[in-house]
């Protein structure tokens, strides 16, 4: 099982800048399917408060719409992995593709989420 973070506007698409988006959707994901974990309001906290509330809720991957340099590596040197999209993607269309890797194959950088958490 890993959580997954998606900033989001609408709760159904990852359409939102880590820096400007006003919350956030965690889901736990594995093989056998997802379920929604919760739903964080970002306020006005900026990257740091950002990375600590994403760190709070023990999240792995993160995606979002964009993401600045500096703050993806803050991110990163937390442990968590981002993913950012140019385009406007479907949360549940990413939760099936994940899915379907850890029930099938699951690439490297999941492997070692799914080690590092025994």
């Amino acid at each position: 099982m890993v959580k997954v973070a998606f900033f989001t506007n609408d709760l159904k698409n990852i359409d939102a800048h880590f820096g400007s988006g006003e919350q956030f959707a965690v889901y736990d994901v594995g093989a056998e399917g997802f379920s929604l974990s919760g739903v964080i309001p970002t306020g006005e906290e900026r990257t740091e408060g950002r990375v600590e509330m994403l760190q709070h809720e023990n999240v792995d991957i993160m995606y979002c719409v964009e993401i600045g340099p500096a703050a993806a590596a803050k991110v990163v040197n937390s442990k968590i992995f981002p993913i950012k999209y140019k385009e406007v993607v479907s949360i549940e269309t990413e939760l099936n593709k994940l899915q379907t890797m850890m029930a099938t194959n699951p690439p490297p950088f999941i492997k070692k989420i799914l080690e590092a958490r025994g």
